[in-house]
């Protein structure tokens, strides 16, 4: 077995938090009365708090809008290195579950901390693999 080194940036990254802002997601015309604004402001505020292990990003538009709002939880670098992937988070909204995206990436999250059994029910599959599956 040979040892996985990481280079670069990579050896560093944080955990990332990339939070669809496109077409569906954080729209008050599909999910009106949630503050959408006020979510993203808050996951901005716990990165800025976390001393550079967590990054908060948006997207335009990251495809299953059936599903919205999404939020992709990226490992970190160490995440990475024990395994870790991308876990797509469907119907992201609401106070529980915005607790619970931010206490598994201040954990650590994937590859290095085990999400909440209740998150995990929220767990979608991404656009990529959803068109796989139909071929």
């Amino acid at each position: 077995m040979t040892a996985r080194m990481a280079i670069g940036a990579a050896r560093t990254r944080p955990c990332t938090l990339v939070v669809c802002r496109g077409c569906c997601c954080g729209d008050a015309r599909k999910y009106p009365g949630y503050d959408h604004d006020w979510q993203l402001d808050r996951l901005r505020a716990a990165a800025d708090a976390s001393g550079g292990r967590l990054a908060v990003r948006t997207a335009d538009c990251l495809g299953p809008c059936d599903q919205a709002n999404i939020i992709v939880v990226q490992p970190s670098g160490e995440g990475r290195r024990r395994g870790g992937r991308a876990v797509w988070i469907g119907w992201s909204m609401g106070d529980d579950c915005t607790d619970e995206i931010l206490r598994w990436a201040e954990a650590g999250g994937p590859g290095v901390a085990a999400p909440p059994v209740t998150l995990e029910l929220q767990f979608v599959q991404s656009a990529g693999e959803r068109d796989r599956s139909r071929r």
